[in-house]
């Protein structure tokens, strides 16, 4: 027994040896980030292959893929997957697991989560009337849709991997096309494209008369000190002034909020004031989650109020049946990152802003939220972001010279996208994996009308 407990520390001894001698040049990260580096990809693989595996419904081999488009190093990773969640350990030095719940998703196993199980899912109710109230398509274009189909077999046979392409054209489903093993009904996450769902949501609190973008201070705990005059317009706009570190490296703010914490808005909480509010433009992950629990607080602290919010005034008035938005594990949806939804869900979002608030004779959001969702920023160095959208104006240059000025678009990691163009009345949606760029400009282009 000895001796193979010896044989075994030795084992273990050498794969940790060879982690830090491949670390600077193989894996990307330095020997002193070696700790952090662990607890980032054990987190970020069992949180991203339980959800590919039990939302998307993907194999253990596109799973792996996807996390090696990251780092190298998570093909070193052993995904043990269960009946409801898998688990993540990198060379013995690391282990890390994700459950899943229906209509929850996949959460981290951090810390205490028994209240996750205790929620009551009601599900969205289906309709088989006419996208976008319900699942039929009777609209198609025939030349658009040969278009579509040209698109994302061009991408995928150049390596850029685009698993859905939807086009929306004057309020009707026009034309969509899916990548090998997805379909209309494929909840995709969207990462970042989440942040704008979040803006969403927020607008139909302030709809409700439940929210004040421009009130201050966002959280009693900031009242007296110089985060005190932060209001949720700010928050909005990414220009609280907050110093949170949004790179993704081993210890950052950003990896650690979404693969090692229990609370995802205690990351930016604790974030210091570095700018006034509403001067200085800097993309936070952070800020959004803090949104999140700030929506969270205002329905009551609970997180059955607020899965039975985001359904009732969300959800079921859009008719999203194929969308999941996930929650850390302390109960608070992960704003920031976390939703997945079928191309066609996307799109709902998409021509809910271009209807200026209203789908499905129901108004959500009032005219006047979305032109502000919609305006750029009074930031002095990126005034093209408006609340958690990307504009395409409000700049010197254009963002897409291709695409029409008035364009704005839900933009997420690995170049998911989602356009609305106001001027000619189209929403296209773009969901993938392409970790080195995409064409969306040019892509985009081909399938407006008159192209």
């Amino acid at each position: 027994m000895k001796k193979t407990t010896t044989i075994v520390v030795a084992i273990s001894a050498t794969l940790a040896l060879t982690v830090c001698l491949l670390a600077p040049k193989f894996l990307g990260f330095s020997v002193t980030q070696l700790g952090s580096a662990v607890r980032v990809a054990t987190g970020m693989g069992a949180k991203l292959a339980c959800s590919g595996r039990f939302v998307s419904g993907f194999d253990e081999a596109r799973i792996l893929d996807d996390l090696a488009s990251y780092s190298p190093a998570n093909r070193l990773l052993e995904l043990q997957y269960g009946d409801r969640g898998v688990t993540a350990e990198l060379l013995g030095l690391g282990r890390t697991s994700a459950t899943y719940r229906d209509g929850l998703g996949c959460t981290l196993d951090i810390g205490d989560t028994r209240a996750l199980d205790t929620v009551r899912i009601t599900p969205v109710a289906a309709n088989g009337g006419e996208w976008p109230l319900g699942s039929a398509v009777s609209s198609i274009d025939p030349d658009l849709q040969r278009r579509v189909e040209a698109t994302l077999a061009r991408d995928n046979a150049a390596g850029l991997q685009t698993r859905a392409l939807v086009v929306v054209q004057d309020g009707r489903l026009v034309a969509e096309a899916y990548g090998p093993g997805i379909d209309a009904q494929t909840p995709l996450l969207g990462w970042s494209m989440g942040k704008s769902l979040t803006a969403i949501m927020q607008g139909r609190m302030e709809a409700l008369g439940l929210a004040d973008s421009r009130a201050v201070p966002v959280f009693e705990q900031w009242r007296g000190d110089e985060r005190a005059q932060i209001a949720l317009e700010d928050l909005l706009h990414m220009s609280s002034g907050l110093d949170f570190d949004e790179t993704y490296a081993p210890g950052s703010d950003a990896t650690r909020m979404l693969f090692n914490a229990y609370s995802a808005s205690d990351v930016a909480m604790a974030s210091p004031a570095a700018f006034e509010p509403g001067a200085h433009f800097s993309y936070s992950s952070g800020t959004t989650n803090l949104i999140a629990r700030w929506m969270h607080e205002r329905l009551g602290g609970d997180l059955q109020a607020s899965l039975d919010f985001f359904r009732r005034e969300v959800l079921q008035p859009l008719g999203m049946v194929d969308t999941v938005l996930e929650v850390d594990p302390s109960g608070v949806f992960v704003g920031s990152s976390y939703l997945y939804a079928s191309g066609r869900d996307w799109a709902r979002l998409g021509q809910l802003m271009l209807n200026r608030g209203q789908l499905n004779g129901r108004r959500l959001l009032s005219e006047d939220w979305v032109a502000r969702a919609a305006t750029p920023n009074g930031s002095d160095n990126e005034p093209g972001y408006g609340y958690q959208f990307w504009l395409n104006g409000g700049r010197e240059a254009l963002r897409y010279p291709q695409l029409p000025a008035d364009a704005y678009f839900m933009l997420g990691n690995r170049k998911q996208v989602v356009m609305i163009s106001p001027s000619t009345n189209t929403v296209v949606v773009r969901l993938g994996w392409s970790s080195n760029g995409y064409p969306t400009g040019e892509n985009f282009a081909g399938l407006l009308p008159g192209a």
